[in-house]
């Protein structure tokens, strides 16, 4: 009796304290999410330095080599080399071959090389003409220039050389040895290593609120970047620096959906998948000149149609009226027209001196700023006011000067009048917002943001543990208050440094690109990322008016992240460095087809 009432009294003790066992336990399991969370925020700091440092470093670095294509020999002593595909020839000091010779005029003609290696002469109405091989060409005539061929340019007697065999082979070794390209491997695997940790990171803070979709994003995400990856080394491609960079931004963008709305996720996603897929069809549609310049009508017209489209169709949303529902989904057609924009607006050299060219781009300018316009789009029409501007600079002659500076002042007078009410209140509280009849009004965006900042400091205070999320537009305009709240100061920053080396390579691309056409597109595209950034980043901040524009790449917004996508096309179609760009066929190289490019 004594053993089993002794038994008894034991049992109920070990009853009594399994409910603080398991209290423990819980405890416990609390302090390990804590645990793992302060670890992982500092993993999160080293694997993002790691990638965007590696990939930023490596653009920086990076030559797009500047090679000889033939030489042009001027009289009897001058002997010009072609390092371009697109040369003016003229007396003006602006020219790519300048002529000392008064008979010359200042822009006398162009000389261009196509994919194929053939090299054509355009007059450009100059006043004492031109001829090849004795034979007088009309003004604005186009003609095959041949190696050996003897060109008249007013009394200048010229003639174009190829380059030898030899000095062909130092291209191709001097372009190898210009081109450093590091593995993706690292990068990848780290970013792979991110994106896990994202997911369990995710999973302790939002709870009973995570749902599957998460799961499901991220890892398509990461099936979505190796299988990129892995089909264009298949393909000899192996610069992959921008699009880690680009898949790197995504990945924060998947974070903060699913941080602000985690029902949308997934399609978010989805729109990630179309980027990608519309950046890969747009880089080998870019590869031939030629077929871009074609389609330049068919975009025209899809421009128009889009904006017109969003006028009749178009949802009113905070007084913009720049959303299309269909189908249950909304779309907004102007992120699409940027691609459009920017298409069109680019030129071949033969285009910048066609007036016709350039006055309908200045009519068609004017066309999406009035409807911009009408839409009440202010940021969206900034941006567009802001690359037309760039375009125009990189487009214009002597000439379209007037054009530009006409077509620029009844632009802006278009915008004023439509946006002076709207951007009146965007600058009265501009600066300001910290006073109490702003701070829960027109500044409370701005004030919620800088303190939701602040508390995150370096590292962040973990994905999903922010309370920005709560605040209006926190996914889209004030995404960079919730970088920095749950991923900390330092990659917020990397974010920023991110983009701006995108610019600063494409800026670097402008000296060796194929065509004009690639550089003013590059250089347009950058604008855009620059400008985006630079309005989301400071007007988050108060350091400029907030316009409510989306942060290239992270904001959520399925058109958006297509758009973006999109836009870096056009700086991969200006990287010329070797095997690097899925944009550059062996032919733009003068590599021919013999798999050379190894």
């Amino acid at each position: 009796m004594d053993f089993i009432s002794n038994f008894l009294t034991g049992l109920g003790n070990i009853v009594k304290i399994i409910p603080d066992g398991i209290s423990a336990v819980l405890d416990a399991a609390d302090n390990a999410d804590q645990v793992y969370t302060a670890f992982a925020r500092w993993i999160f700091i080293f694997l993002a330095l790691f990638i965007l440092l590696k990939a930023i470093l490596s653009l920086l670095k990076s030559k797009n080599p500047s090679e000889v294509w033939a030489y042009f020999h001027i009289g009897e002593h001058t002997n010009v080399p072609l390092t371009h595909w697109e040369n003016v020839l003229g007396r003006a000091r602006s020219c790519d071959v300048r002529i000392d010779d008064m008979s010359v005029s200042r822009n006398h003609g162009t000389l261009t090389r196509d994919n194929e290696g053939i090299w054509k002469y355009m007059d450009l109405g100059s006043k004492n003409g031109a001829a090849v091989n004795g034979r007088r060409l009309r003004p604005g005539a186009t003609v095959n220039i041949q190696a050996g061929d003897q060109i008249r340019l007013g009394g200048a007697e010229c003639t174009l050389f190829p380059i030898s065999i030899e000095e062909r082979r130092n291209n191709i070794l001097w372009r190898k040895e210009d081109t450093i390209l590091l593995s993706p491997w690292p990068s990848l695997l780290a970013l792979t290593v991110f994106q896990v940790m994202t997911i369990l990171q995710l999973k302790i803070s939002l709870g009973d609120t995570y749902t599957s979709q998460i799961t499901i994003s991220f890892v398509g995400m990461c099936i979505l970047m190796w299988a990129y990856v892995i089909l264009l080394r298949s393909m000899k491609r192996r610069g992959f620096e921008m699009e880690t960079i680009a898949f790197f931004l995504s990945t924060l963008s998947l974070a903060v959906t699913s941080t602000c709305l985690p029902d949308q996720v997934l399609k978010q996603f989805v729109a990630i998948v179309l980027g990608v897929g519309l950046f890969f069809f747009m880089c080998t549609f870019l590869r031939e000149l030629e077929r871009t310049i074609s389609i330049k009508k068919v975009m025209y017209i899809a421009a128009a149609v889009l904006l017109l489209i969003n006028l009749v169709f178009g949802h009113t949303d905070n007084g913009s009226t720049n959303w299309v529902r269909i189908a249950g989904m909304s779309l907004q057609p102007s992120e699409l027209v940027k691609i459009a924009y920017i298409w069109v607006g680019a030129a071949s050299l033969d285009e910048l001196f066609d007036r016709n060219n350039t006055m309908i781009f200045t009519g068609f300018s004017i066309f999406c700023f009035g409807c911009l316009a009408l839409m009440g789009d202010f940021g969206t029409a900034l941006i567009f006011f802001g690359t037309f501007l760039i375009i125009s600079f990189l487009r214009s002659g002597d000439f379209t000067k007037l054009i530009v500076v006409a077509g620029v002042a009844l632009a802006g007078g278009l915008m004023v009048l439509k946006f002076a009410s709207y951007i009146a209140a965007r600058f009265a509280v501009w600066g300001h917002v910290w006073e109490p009849e702003n701070m829960n009004d027109l500044g409370m965006q701005m004030t919620r943001t800088m303190t939701a900042a602040s508390s995150g400091g370096y590292i962040g205070l973990g994905a999903g543990n922010g309370w920005l999320r709560t605040i209006f537009g926190s996914e889209t305009d004030l995404v960079f208050g919730v970088l920095t709240e749950e991923w900390g100061l330092i990659i917020a920053v990397m974010a920023v440094l991110s983009i701006i080396t995108l610019s600063i390579f494409a800026y670097r691309s402008i000296m060796s690109a194929r065509s004009t056409y690639y550089t003013i597109a590059a250089c347009s595209a950058m604008s855009i990322f620059l400008m985006q950034t630079i309005l989301n980043v400071f007007g988050s901040v108060d350091l400029l008016p907030l316009t409510g524009v989306t942060f290239p790449f992270v904001s959520t917004g399925g058109t958006s992240m297509i758009a973006t996508w999109g836009l870096l096309a056009f700086l991969k179609a200006a990287d010329t460095r070797q095997n690097a760009s899925i944009a550059v066929s062996l032919k733009d190289k003068g590599l021919g087809e013999g798999g050379e490019d190894e």
